[in-house]
């Protein structure tokens, strides 16, 4: 990549990818078809679950996982502030109440003390709890599970930047996904993720209920099994259930990925070890070139007992302290031929949530978010083009060594 303009991020698709989607072009199936099974049973077996499906976004994934537990009207679910769009959204689909938690101000994710200090503000029930794993690291799955249950609450992991991070939690070593701490994990592979599928998503689960009303609504709530028709008269024809009947009990969406995309996706699960390797030595050279910096200039905070799998290097700029605003700081670094990108701005003070409920005090979540700044990470980058975005941040903030 050096020399090229680089983008904070970007798919890598190798030639055995394009082979993989072109192969199921020359086939019988676009839609779903058997590279869909092929791909969830290969992306169960990856992170350790019983069941994984997948679907059209990891936006899909999540709504997905809020209508599978039944959430709905009166219900409360706490979301991190500093989150993408996506994630309180999905509550708002449900037509759950949404209560926002303030963040750890350096992680930038919840902590068991801010999600029981959001339930302290609740108008009713808390019945979900959707921690996020920011940029890969975990946020504390035992403690927010904990704190959870203490609230009578499900867990649903955001799990859509962490792809293959692991964890050791009691002395046991669990991978994101395994659902060792949730009753759902929720995952994205748009392209700028540790693997691509285009526009993907997956939702794993070890409950075969919860599996099987996903299933369901992510294909329009369509049942077509025999045993589970509620008017089984209906589809009866010579005394034997019709071959073309169906049933739909409730409403479902369309959310389901096409075969070629879950091709491509099954291609790229298989580089995944590979990707996260590239993606910590990327993150292990960009920690030593900074450290000379500190503390103006801080790496992504790395929680204990966890390997992360970093979809973002989000650096800590005291950008007060240098008398350097963020804008000036990414203007210089595109002129350079460097992208970098904010994640993200407080979903509380958006205007959608401005209008609707009165913000919240959240002095960690204002603090990330003043600091943050995420450089190029990909597994396309040479060192070098690492060492040309230091130097570049480090001319930007008018930083020498």
């Amino acid at each position: 990549m050096s020399g090229l303009f680089l983008p904070y991020g970007r798919q890598c698709i190798e030639e055995d990818d394009i082979e993989a989607v072109a192969a199921v072009l020359r086939g019988d199936w676009l839609t779903t078809g058997p590279a869909v099974g092929a791909f969830e049973s290969d992306f169960a077996r990856a992170v350790g679950a019983r069941h994984a499906l997948a679907c059209n976004s990891g936006t899909a994934a999540l709504h997905m996982a809020t209508h599978a537990l039944g959430l709905g009207p009166g219900d409360c679910v706490i979301v991190p502030a500093i989150t993408f769009l996506a994630t309180a959204n999905a509550a708002v689909y449900v037509g759950a109440d949404v209560l926002f938690a303030d963040v750890d101000p350096e992680s930038g994710t919840i902590t068991p003390e801010t999600v029981r200090e959001a339930a302290r503000r609740a108008p009713g029930p808390v019945k979900a709890v959707l921690p996020v794993h920011l940029k890969g690291p975990v946020a504390d799955p035992p403690g927010i599970a904990e704190a959870a249950e203490g609230l009578g609450a499900a867990v649903i992991e955001d799990a859509c930047h962490a792809l293959g991070t692991h964890y050791t939690a009691n002395g046991a070593s669990t991978t994101v996904g395994a659902c060792a701490h949730s009753r759902i994990a929720t995952f994205s592979l748009h392209p700028v993720k540790t693997i691509a599928m285009g526009e993907g998503g997956v939702v794993t689960t070890n409950d075969p209920a919860i599996a099987e009303a996903m299933r369901r609504f992510r294909s329009h709530g369509m049942v077509h099994d025999p045993a589970a028709w509620e008017l089984s008269e209906q589809g009866t024809e010579a005394g034997a259930p019709a071959p073309w009947y169906y049933e739909m009990p409730e409403p479902g969406f369309n959310y389901r990925a096409p075969d070629f995309a879950c091709a491509l996706g099954r291609s790229q699960l298989a580089k995944l070890d590979r990707f996260v390797a590239r993606r910590a030595a990327l993150a292990a050279r960009y920690d030593s070139l900074l450290a000379p910096f500190a503390p103006h200039v801080l790496p992504p905070v790395r929680p204990e007992a966890c390997t992360p799998a970093w979809h973002l290097y989000a650096v800590r700029i005291d950008f007060a302290a240098l008398r350097r605003s963020r804008t000036e700081v990414m203007r210089t670094l595109r002129a350079s031929g460097i992208g970098t990108q904010v994640h993200y701005v407080p979903v509380p003070w958006q205007p959608y949530w401005r209008r609707r409920q009165a913000l919240p005090d959240l002095p960690g979540a204002a603090h990330y978010y003043a600091r943050t700044l995420s450089l190029p990470l990909f597994p396309g980058m040479a060192d070098s083009d690492v060492d040309r975005v230091v130097d570049a941040l480090a001319a930007s903030l008018g930083l020498g060594i």
